[in-house]
């Protein structure tokens, strides 16, 4: 299930038929639009041609007795990863070809399923070295999916085979295995298969435990670190999606945590519509965690993207026992539904349909959706962050076409001070678009929104957006384990 940020936006089909005043059809320049093939193919105005993709499905097809002749085709190359075997999707490999002639051309790709059949793939272009190897740690792709010093660029170049795709791990329990060939020549020439290896990537580190929650209301998974505990506790909640997604929960609890992947709508027998933010529901999963043996307290941290985020700022806001929040992408506002606390009602801010774009290439731009901020950090509609009783940290693409993240984070930045608490940290990415992940996913570009119906634009750009994913993830990983203590292990060692 894909994670949808907006919430509670009622289907727009019928608007976008409806005369043209009713929307400002605005064809837009910007140069992440432009210059992005894989927005436009996601289109579906602008697709590779049946040649040029030829190579993907399989090794070249050669005419006998043409130049590219050969008989018999024979691997001759071998690939190898370090380390080797299985390892978490967050942690880097060293990816190296040996057995190749002194610069020999060759096209490396990279493929996937998705447990619904869905296929990733990425390719680049390389040149060997006078040993006959390929190391892509020091090797730089000539072209591709990526060009440059790109290590892990087969993985974050991933892109899907049908547009408008998210990928999107949803059994935790199986890994992702990522078939890596290497072909002779260079795309879309490239000659005959001379080795392949499968890579699995798992995303329940070893020793992790992983149990279902059903208490009282509470619909969740819990992941706990190896070893008898207690661990510091993190609870992570994702946009209006729905759903349950423990992704992010399971790779987090290899880093120590004892991480709660908390449902909200849309799962078993929670409520099938997200209606409205009410807060005894977060407090009961918040009074789980702290009432966990394997859980030390005497607070949990928070982390969410999107509306996840503006729960987590919310219970951080509303509730005791919230050591430290960690916002990805939030708003820090009541966007289209109020939110509860005993007596507390926050107004939602609302947003005008009106104000949807349209791109070039007719994909939907929301950015400028939501209703002006009149009164800016003394708006009604804004969470009162100030009553938190942890330390908050944002983090922020600034190219998200979901809502302005980064002026939304200014914003909550003045609120704070002005209430005589310290400036927040803010770490603010550029060319990071809204659905920032843990590292080496690929960059989602576009992709059809759950209640708009309708494929609209997250922002970034590739390399960039790959780039912020993984510093983010350290970020957050240092941030928790500063303010909520546990085992630090460090970041994942760079390539």
């Amino acid at each position: 299930m894909r994670s949808m940020p907006l919430e509670d936006l009622q289907p727009v089909a019928d608007l976008l038929h409806s005369p043209i005043q009713k929307i400002r059809v605005l064809k837009s320049s910007r140069k992440m639009l432009a210059s992005s093939p894989a927005v436009l193919r996601a289109s579906g105005l602008c697709l590779r041609s049946p040649k040029s993709w030829a190579w993907l499905s399989g090794p070249a097809k050669v005419r006998p007795g043409g130049p590219g002749s050969w008989a018999p085709a024979r691997k001759a190359a071998t690939v190898t990863l370090e380390p080797a075997g299985r390892c978490s999707w967050d942690e880097p490999v060293r990816i190296l070809v040996r057995g190749l002639a002194p610069g020999q051309r060759v096209t490396l790709r990279a493929s996937l399923r998705d447990e619904k059949g869905a296929l990733f793939r990425a390719h680049a272009r390389y040149r060997a070295d006078a040993r006959g190897e390929l190391d892509l740690t020091r090797a730089p792709a000539l072209g591709g999916s990526f060009a440059g010093l790109e290590p892990m660029g087969l993985l974050w170049a991933l892109e899907p085979e049908r547009p408008l795709l998210r990928l999107v791990k949803r059994d935790v329990q199986t890994p992702f295995a990522v078939e890596l060939e290497v072909l002779d020549g260079h795309a879309p020439e490239a000659g005959r298969l001379l080795g392949r290896t499968v890579h699995e990537r798992r995303f329940l580190p070893p020793g992790v435990r992983r149990e279902p929650v059903r208490a009282g209301r509470v619909r969740a998974a819990l992941f706990l670190p190896p070893g008898p505990g207690p661990f510091p506790g993190i609870i992570d909640l994702f946009g209006v999606g729905g759903g349950l997604l423990e992704y992010r929960a399971s790779l987090l609890a290899g880093h120590g945590f004892a991480t709660l992947a908390l449902a909200y709508y849309d799962f078993e027998d929670l409520p099938k519509e997200f209606d409205s933010i009410n807060m005894d529901y977060f407090e009961e999963a918040l009074c789980y965690m702290l009432q966990h043996s394997k859980v030390r307290g005497p607070g949990i941290g928070l982390l969410g993207i999107s509306l996840g985020a503006d729960i987590c700022l919310s219970m951080a806001s509303l509730l005791k026992n919230v050591s430290a929040t960690v916002s990805i992408n939030g708003s820090g506002f009541s966007g289209n539904k109020s939110i509860y606390y005993k007596e507390t009602c926050i107004p939602p801010l609302g947003h005008d349909l009106r104000r949807i774009k349209i791109d070039f290439s007719g994909l939907l731009d929301i950015v400028d959706i939501r209703n002006d901020i009149v009164g800016g950090y003394e708006n009604l509609s804004m969470i009162p962050i100030e009553k938190a009783q942890g330390p908050i940290l944002f983090i922020v693409g600034q190219d998200d076409h979901n809502w302005r993240s980064e002026l939304y984070a200014q914003i909550a930045s003045e609120r704070l001070q002005a209430h005589g608490k310290e400036k927040p940290q803010i770490i603010s990415y550029p060319g990071t678009g809204h659905y920032i992940e843990p590292p080496y996913f690929p960059w989602c570009p576009a992709s059809l929104h759950k209640l708009l119906k309708q494929p609209v634009i997250w922002g970034g750009e590739p390399r960039a957006h790959s780039k912020a994913q993984v510093d983010a993830w350290k970020q957050i990983l240092t941030f928790f384990h500063t303010h909520l203590g546990g085992t630090w292990k460090g970041a994942s060692p760079k390539l």
